[in-house]
């Protein structure tokens, strides 16, 4: 079979998977986490289900999939779990290395200001030119709870999209690509009394947004009111009339770096089974 496309959200896949079965589309509806789903379909039935998952990508909630799933009996409608539905510890523990190694570390450090002191602990990770380990570390620290559970929110959910369709190594590149640019340019624009993943999560939200307008035919990473969202936070950051101090350059530059490695990566071919 060929994969047709993947979507975040499984019951909407399931509806439009549903709705393939009405117009005699056979298809194949599996996820290996229970969050990413993939539709496969015959390749001789591919570009007549192309077009409809194209439609559905532009509306995914339109009433006609929930229709076509009141069409089928219960057992024509079932999802297939390649691996076993996850409580969030199992899904915490199921997720690569690299995103659990910046979520642990960035905790860590964070809960370390209780016991050592914010300007204690500050010294040893904030940046330093002259150490270029600590070009990195200012992105795991984070300064208050909501500034931890904001970033890593985003740092485990836009990266474990990105691994999961194109690999940890293109992670990796947007981390490092992200904190570096970031975190010099708010220094050398700023000055050394920033932190956190801001950068990095900015690096992320650049990368889904480009790589999603040069992949038109899969499905977006991320949605456009989400884009308008963080662009306006980024905006509204550099006017000085949020209740926060944000390092502004920091998010500005990461975001170009997660554009700059969309960019550059070479458009991919459609997946195959």
């Amino acid at each position: 079979m060929k994969w047709l496309g993947s979507f975040d959200n499984p019951r909407a896949v399931q509806g439009v998977a549903d709705y393939l079965k009405t117009r005699q589309i056979a298809c194949r509806v599996t996820s290996e986490d229970g969050q990413m789903v993939s539709v496969w379909v015959d390749e001789q039935q591919w570009a007549q289900a192309n077009e409809i998952w194209q439609e559905f990508i532009t509306d995914p909630y339109h009433e006609k999939y929930l229709a076509a799933s009141w069409q089928l009996a219960p057992k024509q409608s079932s999802l297939v779990y390649q691996g076993t539905k996850l409580n969030l510890w199992q899904r915490f523990t199921a997720l690569s290395w690299m995103l659990k190694a910046v979520f642990i570390i960035s905790l860590g450090i964070f809960l370390s200001f209780y016991v050592y002191g914010v300007e204690s602990v500050f010294a040893v990770f904030r940046f330093e030119p002259q150490a270029p380990w600590r070009w990195i570390t200012p992105a795991f620290l984070h300064f208050g709870l909501l500034h931890l559970v904001f970033n890593l929110s985003w740092w485990l959910y836009l990266g474990h999209m990105i691994e999961h369709r194109l690999g940890s190594w293109v992670l990796w590149v947007i981390f490092v690509a992200g904190a570096l640019l970031s975190n010099w340019m708010q220094y050398l624009l700023g000055d050394a009394n920033f932190g956190g993943l801001s950068g990095v999560v900015y690096a992320l939200l650049g990368f889904c947004w480009i790589h999603s307008a040069k992949h038109p035919q899969s499905p977006p990473m991320i949605g456009t009111p989400i884009v308008g969202f963080m662009l306006i936070w980024m905006v509204l950051g550099f006017t000085d009339v949020l209740f926060v101090n944000m390092a502004n350059w920091a998010h500005l530059f990461g975001l170009l770096a997660g554009m700059s490695v969309a960019a550059l990566l070479p458009m991919r071919n459609t997946k195959q089974e």
